[in-house]
């Protein structure tokens, strides 16, 4: 556990010194590999620690981060794909790494608790006092950093990783699931279970299901377990942790201590062994070729454990109908011989098609754009 904590603390030092360094040394685009048409640029190098985004109708980036513990707002009011200013909107806050929108109001996820910063566009140049919805979130920093995002049918998706790399199911039986509650903090619910640790979910534009990536367990070796991408169309499901992995695979020290009775639902994709698979959205737009319609993008934000780095990188999962069906590379390039200069986090939509990616390593945010 101590051996845990302090790579973290050295991951996270090392994220605040790139993010000097990237004010002082262009960053490395022309590494950055896409296919043919595809292009990306810079959209701000001004967000330390930059991870989860959310956007606000009226086209306002706001982005969460673990370190600094700030919220940044980044206007963009003429809608020119390039951000007005970045505003340190809200500081001090216990690693904020979640964030979300709805009805004029900021909703932003810390270690135990879930604040609530109403009519926030007209303040941005000072927030208001948050409302907090609720303060009783398990208070672990083992999988606490949270992703936060509505679903279709109005209400705001937490989860509530493990407190541990594996174990058996805590006393709190809020551990290990995606949880659910009302816009006001009320009402909370277990949407699905045996969810290790997930920091990306979205809902398919057609059907409107969730899916969500997942970080598989550590210390199996290199090259187990998968990481997943899981398919959750109805509430109820178990997703198999700590018994099972990938598609239905006894984990070799819990496998055998699974409740005998127990349903699993196996991963729709596996995805590289500790690629720390964060952010994922459908792309609904229009700028990409029409084969891009719907598919998942996902941030691997890398390995920290393997003795050879994988991740680095976005990748896309083709869907037929409600079945995985291809997994591949995007782009790639954060990665160079084993030294990486940036971590994809988080991916969004803006509304004219083009997609950002935030880089908490690099404190950057970057625009991929299309064009024939």
């Amino acid at each position: 556990m101590k051996k845990k904590i302090k790579l973290i603390a050295i991951t996270l030092l090392s994220t605040l010194i790139a993010s000097c360094q990237a004010k002082v040394n262009a960053l490395p685009l022309e590494k950055l590999k896409l296919p043919p048409g595809f292009k990306v640029e810079v959209y701000t190098d001004q967000v330390w620690g930059a991870r989860s985004m959310t956007l606000s109708d009226k086209g306002t980036l706001f982005v969460g981060t673990i370190v600094p513990n700030v919220v940044y707002a980044l206007p963009d009011k003429n809608h020119d794909g390039k951000p007005d200013s970045v505003i340190t909107l809200i500081k001090n806050l216990n690693h904020p790494n979640g964030v979300a929108f709805k009805d004029g109001s900021l909703y932003v996820a810390e270690i135990g608790r879930l604040l609530r910063y109403d009519n926030i566009e007209a303040n941005l140049n000072k927030a208001p006092k948050p409302v907090v919805l609720n303060k009783n979130f398990p208070k672990d920093e083992w999988h606490g950093y949270r992703y936060i995002a509505f679903g279709p049918d109005g209400m705001l998706y937490v989860p509530i990783g493990a407190p541990c790399n594996t174990c058996l199911k805590p006393e709190d039986p809020r551990y290990a699931t995606l949880t659910r509650l009302k816009p006001d903090g009320t009402k909370q619910e277990v949407f699905a279970r045996g969810i290790r640790n997930t920091v990306g979910f979205d809902w398919h534009p057609k059907t409107h299901e969730l899916w969500f990536t997942d970080n598989g367990r550590d210390h199996l070796g290199d090259n187990l377990p998968p990481d997943e991408l899981n398919y959750a169309p109805k509430a109820g499901m178990d997703f198999g942790f700590p018994y099972r992995y990938g598609k239905n695979v006894p984990d070799p020290e819990y496998g055998s201590k699974a409740p005998s009775k127990a349903v699993f639902t196996p991963c729709a994709m596996p995805l590289g062994p500790h690629v720390a698979s964060l952010g994922m959205k459908f792309y609904t737009g229009n700028m990409f070729p029409s084969e891009y319609k719907n598919k998942v993008f996902i941030c691997e934000h890398g390995s920290w454990n393997r003795s050879k780095k994988i991740g680095y990188r976005i990748s896309t999962v083709t869907l037929d109908g409600n079945k995985a069906v291809s997994y591949e590379p995007f782009m790639s390039g954060f990665l160079q011989k084993e030294e990486n200069w940036g971590r994809p986090v988080d991916v969004i939509q803006l509304k004219d098609g083009s997609i950002l990616v935030s880089d908490d390593f690099a404190g950057a945010i970057y625009r991929i754009t299309y064009k024939k």
